[in-house]
């Protein structure tokens, strides 16, 4: 068998589970995840190398009808991937039907000439039959190549996933190093860790008016320490005091879990240290955004 490499792009509802289906597909964890929808905001690029094949996966935001210009930046991302890959997996979740959502998606993939894989995710929760007549109601609109039930979370039937893809990648060499996993610098990884501890201590709006820059991240010499600060933007004062909590206890409790999965990526300890500003309505300001690397 010749060697073949080529870009996937996962798109989907948000929340559907695709940063979590990359993250089991690569056997890292590269992409944030949490129960909170449009938790992915920028393309994230992983790397899956294999003897005969290297996939590199797009994970994209979640397509969505945006509020803000955020909003149509992160959608804008996700359609424009569509356009650039070799194959697209579309990730859908559990239910009986298509729902509106889902078509909305459907029809944008009509006019790609790109090879489809549904994957059907959450297949742990659903009953066959459920899984029959969705699975029968998918396949009667004639866009896909193939159709594939899969557990993100348990991992389940993932190698046929990876199968199917390997086999509608053209022949090539591998675009990345063997040992490379993603493209994202070290830093934006631990930003993106700061924003997903954040999502998982607050709640309501406050998650979605949350960015964070790591203005900091040095090695002590000839120690195994690094330290790195960390900026949280909010967009109201209100949002900072709940962010940082009664006595600061919450932000205590981002700073420590977020320092622990640090130093499992990094492999060292780390010093971490944050602090909580406010920038009013950043998610509609078109240089503030290209600040943050939205653009």
């Amino acid at each position: 068998m010749s060697y073949r490499s080529g870009f996937v792009t996962i798109v989907g509802r948000p929340n559907v589970g695709k940063s979590t289906l990359m993250n089991q597909l690569i056997g890292e964890k590269i992409a944030i995840i949490s129960d909170k929808p449009q938790t992915t905001r920028n393309k994230i690029q992983c790397i899956l190398n294999d003897e005969d094949f290297q996939i590199i996966f797009l994970d994209t935001p979640g397509i969505h009808k945006p509020k803000h210009k955020l909003g149509e930046y992160m959608v804008k991302v996700a359609s424009d991937t569509l356009k650039e890959v070799d194959v697209v997996l579309f990730v859908v979740d559990e239910g009986t039907h298509i729902g509106p959502g889902d078509r909305f998606i459907m029809d944008q993939l009509e006019n790609i000439k790109t090879p489809i894989i549904l994957v059907m995710n959450k297949i742990d929760k659903m009953k066959q039959e459920e899984f029959n007549l969705l699975y029968e109601a998918y396949r009667e609109s004639g866009l896909f190549h193939d159709i594939i039930g899969i557990s993100a979370l348990e991992g389940a039937n993932l190698n046929s996933l990876i199968h199917k893809i390997s086999e509608l990648l053209p022949e090539g060499p591998p675009y990345f190093p063997a040992e490379m996993i993603t493209d994202q610098p070290e830093r934006v990884i631990v930003a993106e860790i700061i924003r997903e501890k954040i999502l998982n201590y607050t709640d309501q709006e406050v998650p979605h008016g949350i960015a964070v820059e790591v203005t900091m991240m040095k090695e002590r010499q000839n120690q195994d320490i690094v330290d790195i600060n960390a900026t949280i933007y909010c967009e109201r004062k209100s949002h900072k005091g709940i962010i940082i909590g009664k006595g600061g206890r919450k932000l205590k409790g981002i700073g420590k879990s977020a320092r622990e999965d640090t130093e499992g990526l990094l492999g060292s300890k780390v010093y971490l240290e944050l602090w909580v500003k406010i920038k009013e309505d950043w998610r509609n300001s078109d240089s503030i955004l290209k600040g943050f690397g939205y653009e």
